[in-house]
């Protein structure tokens, strides 16, 4: 049964077409998936949907009876008022008592126990889940969400597709969360210049099937191109053939000469701009933070590796951003040390991104940053580089204000890229970035030539671009070698079994003798990095094995021998901290030995 119907539906702002003739339908178990680039009109097909927002011209029809719950991208609350109150105010009235325990429950599962609060207290992300358990707990037979993963860590999403999962409904969604897509939906919808491209399966099927779609408007060009040169060539040779020349083959040329060319997608370029980095980066000494009482993070130490690429993961309200905001210099650790080589220039993109202008226009930003920056393919202007980040010459002039929040975020990423850093601090970097963008985004940062320490509930990004994650829970920072994925199982369990042993191993430094000279940090890597050295050396050699089993599939090819690269890199570092670590062990026992 169909239960939505979107037939021949517009929408334009400021004279542009955002929807242009557009027709959608929604049935009966249905899981929708809306993506496409910031700005092409996602967020406004799912208010039309969920009658929030009016079309210029067409007609949305709904099955009588039909129940619509929708998440907005921002909440609407009231400015007070405690959190359960507010989660039941969006129910009808008749409703709000019977509610209230499955309301109490939804609230706990998504991490928001104390109900009680004032809502005005509660952080973005703490809003956005009291905004999921409002859409959820609302009797409905479609389910609108808006970006329902922005703003909430990794087990909180987890919870959510659960959730989900178990929905008897249909569901349209706008998100970015490519995993949320793939195990969820079964039909993705993409928007792009004003039309709508379904495709059915998940979003992996989707990006095979948009790949074929492509290749075969490429081809169907290549011919037609191919065509049209016969037919120029033909029509071309002279006035006097011209009259007894067949008048269906000078419509088909004709016709050659005036098709639709395919449009090429527009493509965001990212050139890496960095300065060079010294072998000191950042050297984290024995740290301890603590925000209104709550301990963030205790005794951490940590040298920095020039190429790091670190996923920092927890709970909203561990603190990670605190955590990047010590590293930027922002603030200061309780207790500990954090320095900085001569070289090291940060970068620091924080979730907020920064008090913008929004009179100021976009072209006037960037340049105050700088109108000329260095790259390795030459000098390139402050507008070229808008150009190359989807800002067009007439998008270069408009205010800031006119901009969408994806757009906000890749003009504020732009800024800290053009400071040309060798250290990245990204905060979040993947709310509101749009599929596209966070592709190419992946793509620079694994080549960036630099250190990178990135703050995400993106699991898919974290896989793509994470090496290593830096787990933050219950005033405890755990290291874990890998992406997201590889430690998926310790995660999921709550991260027991990594947490017990970095409690011991404390214990065991407070219990050692005054004289011992290695931090907690050196103590612990001394004691891990043979097995560690062994680990990365059993990796290299199944990588090279790999390699000779690889043949002549080249692009299997290329991403081992990338791999094999950054083993190397890694194996180099660790074999100089194990000489270093050695080198101070032996002087510990010589001095302990020279003592009477």
């Amino acid at each position: 049964m169909i239960l939505l119907t979107a037939q021949d539906i517009t929408k334009s702002y400021m004279e542009r077409p955002v929807l242009d003739h557009v027709s959608f339908f929604l049935g009966e178990g249905d899981k929708v998936g809306i993506i496409g680039i910031n700005g092409t009109g996602k967020s406004t097909l799912l208010r039309i949907l969920a009658g929030a927002e009016e079309p210029d011209s067409g007609q949305m029809i709904r099955t009588n009876g039909i129940r619509v719950s929708y998440l907005p991208q921002i909440p609407a609350f009231e400015n007070s008022g405690t959190v359960l109150s507010q989660v039941l105010a969006h129910l009808p009235e008749d409703l709000a008592d019977s509610r209230e325990f499955e309301a109490r429950a939804t609230l706990a599962r998504l991490g928001i126990p104390d109900y009680e609060r004032d809502i005005a207290s509660l952080s973005g992300g703490e809003r956005r889940r009291a905004g999921i358990a409002a859409a959820l707990i609302a009797p409905s037979d479609v389910l609108l969400l808006d970006e329902p993963t922005n703003h909430i860590d990794h087990e909180t999403a987890q919870m959510l597709e659960d959730l989900l999962l178990r929905y008897r409904g249909a569901i349209v969604m706008v998100t970015h969360d490519r995993y949320f897509l793939d195990k969820i939906c079964n039909r993705i919808v993409e928007v792009d210049r004003g039309q709508l491209y379904p495709c059915d399966g998940n979003y992996s099927a989707y990006v095979t099937q948009k790949a074929q779609r492509e290749a075969d408007a490429q081809a169907a060009e290549r011919k037609a191109r191919s065509l049209y040169r016969q037919e120029l060539a033909w029509i071309s040779r002279g006035a006097r053939a011209r009259g007894t020349k067949s008048k269906d083959r000078i419509e088909r040329f004709e016709a050659l000469r005036d098709r639709e060319i395919p449009a090429e997608a527009e493509r965001l370029q990212l050139q890496s701009v960095s300065s060079r980095l010294g072998k000191k980066t950042i050297e984290i000494e024995q740290i301890s933070k603590q925000i209104d009482g709550k301990q963030l993070i205790s005794d951490f130490s940590y040298i920095l590796p020039r190429n790091a690429r670190i996923g920092i993961i927890g709970r909203n309200g561990a603190g990670k951003s605190t955590f990047l905001r010590m590293l930027a210099g922002e603030i200061l650790p309780d207790s500990g040390s954090i320095t900085a080589g001569d070289t090291v220039k940060i970068g620091y993109f924080s979730q907020e991104c920064e008090n913008m202008d929004p009179k100021m226009r976009v072209i006037d930003y960037i340049r105050e940053t700088a109108e000329i920056v260095h790259t390795p393919e030459g000098n390139v202007t402050a507008a070229q580089m808008l150009e190359r980040f989807l800002f067009n010459g007439e998008l270069q002039w408009n205010s800031i204000e006119k901009l969408s929040g994806g757009e906000r975020k890749r003009l504020y990423l732009l800024k800290i890229l053009m400071t040309a850093p060798n250290v990245l601090l990204l905060d979040e970097p993947t709310n509101d970035l749009d599929i596209l963008t966070l592709t190419i985004l992946e793509d620079y940062l694994r080549n960036f030539d630099g250190a990178v320490l990135a703050v995400s509930h993106d699991r898919y990004f974290l896989d793509k671009i994470a090496s290593e994650l830096f787990v933050f829970r219950d005033g405890v920072c755990i290291r874990h070698h890998g992406n997201y994925s590889d430690n998926l199982e310790s995660l999921t369990a709550g991260m027991q079994p990594a947490q017990k042993p970095a409690k011991v191993k404390k214990e065991r430094v407070r219990s050692a003798p005054a004289k011992l000279k290695f931090t907690f940090r050196e103590q612990f890597e001394f004691e891990h990095i043979d097995e560690e050295i062994a680990a990365l050396e059993a990796q290299i050699a199944e990588n090279d094995q790999a390699i000779q089993d690889a043949g002549s599939d080249y692009v299997r090819l290329q991403a081992l021998t990338d791999q094999h690269t950054a083993l190397q890199a890694m194996l180099e570092e660790k074999m100089e901290r194990w000489v270093y670590l050695n080198d101070l062990a032996e002087r510990i026992q010589q001095e302990e030995a020279q003592r009477p």
